[in-house]
């Protein structure tokens, strides 16, 4: 913690020997320089045209390093951005002891924490997240990788960063449905925690964020049980953006996501309507967000295309609200969720 008129957080992510710290605060790209691996003599710097951060000589890693940009959107969250970012790391000779640092948002971190696991089976990598969703899910946890045309983020590794930076100055040059997005995510945290996360100042709100996926993260780092409770909301999320070819982003696909979750869960009597008519509050009211599966959509396509979901491992599989909280529900039978879509 700073002093008072610049609080920062620090929250670790409690891994034992590969724990790492999360730093949230203004100004907190100031301390990037420090939380890099000690044995780093080279970094490449993965990020996209526009990102704050990288082109301010003050905010440089201080180490020798070579800025290297993708393409901006899902479309380049793919095997050939992967393949393209470690022929850089070749050229640029970035060895097992040096560190990739992803600047951006989830879909950055994403490829970049994936192409860092990849390059020489695993290169140091740190995260600068500058983007809501990034912060408070998508640079946090390890989970990485990039999408096929049969579906969003199908190949990837687990490969945790050695540090995060949450530099909510960043916030301040967002769009604003880049603001929606992380505040999809964020609702999501509502339902896993019952905190009202929007009652406090920013940098508790963000770090708040943190703290719960740190803690589920420790419990299950590599999705074999609770972690899986992390994609509430992201089953028909995923199939969303897959069906609409990525023009609903994904904040607001899960913003859908988490509605579409109570009023299935409702379906097989897991919750009563009051239950999900507070997910209507949440999201629409609290947050701001659209709830409603977009029109003119094939159904029978999305049924297809969450059944390809990545935890998917007795049929469909779902993460749902019930008595005891949310939690992975497999095995739910396909003509519930067919009737729970057309519901109007």
């Amino acid at each position: 913690m700073t002093g008072t008129s610049n609080p920062r957080r620090r929250v670790e992510v409690p891994l034992g020997d590969r724990a790492y710290p999360v730093v949230v605060g203004h100004g907190a790209i100031d301390e990037l320089a420090s939380l890099l691996p000690a044995t780093a003599r080279r970094a490449a710097v993965v990020t996209q045209p526009g990102i704050p951060f990288v082109t301010d000589p003050g905010v440089a890693p201080g180490i020798e390093h070579d800025v290297i940009e993708i393409g901006v959107g899902e479309s380049a969250k793919t095997m050939r951005t992967v393949e393209e970012l470690c022929r850089r790391f070749a050229r640029v000779g970035l060895s097992r002891h040096d560190v990739v640092i992803g600047v951006g948002g989830g879909m950055v971190t994403d490829v970049a924490g994936f192409a860092a696991a990849s390059y020489h089976r695993g290169v140091p990598v740190v995260h600068v997240a500058t983007t809501l969703l990034g912060m408070v899910d998508a640079a946090i946890g390890g989970k990485t990788g990039v999408n096929l045309p049969e579906g969003k983020n199908l190949v990837g590794a687990f490969w945790q960063p050695s540090a995060v930076v949450c530099d909510l100055d960043a916030l301040d040059t967002l769009p604003e449905r880049e603001r929606r997005c992380g505040l999809g995510e964020m609702a999501k945290y509502h339902f896993l925690t019952g905190d009202d996360l929007l009652a406090m100042d920013l940098v508790d709100r963000v770090a708040r964020c943190v703290e719960i996926k740190a803690d589920v993260v420790a419990a299950d780092e590599r999705e074999g049980g609770r972690r899986a409770i992390l994609n509430y909301g992201h089953t028909l999320a995923h199939a969303l953006e897959t069906a609409t070819d990525h023009t609903i982003a994904h904040g607001e696909a899960v913003a859908v996501g988490l509605v579409f979750a109570a009023r299935l869960a409702a379906r097989l009597g897991r919750i009563d309507a009051a239950r999900v008519d507070e997910h209507l509050a949440v999201v629409e009211g609290e947050y701001g967000l659209h709830a409603s599966i977009p029109d003119g959509l094939d159904h029978g396509e999305l049924v297809e295309l969450m059944q390809r979901d990545k935890k998917a491992l007795d049929g469909l599989t779902f993460v749902l609200d019930g008595p005891d909280g949310v939690e992975v529900v497999p095995g739910v039978d396909p003509a519930a969720v067919r009737a729970t879509l057309d519901e109007r």
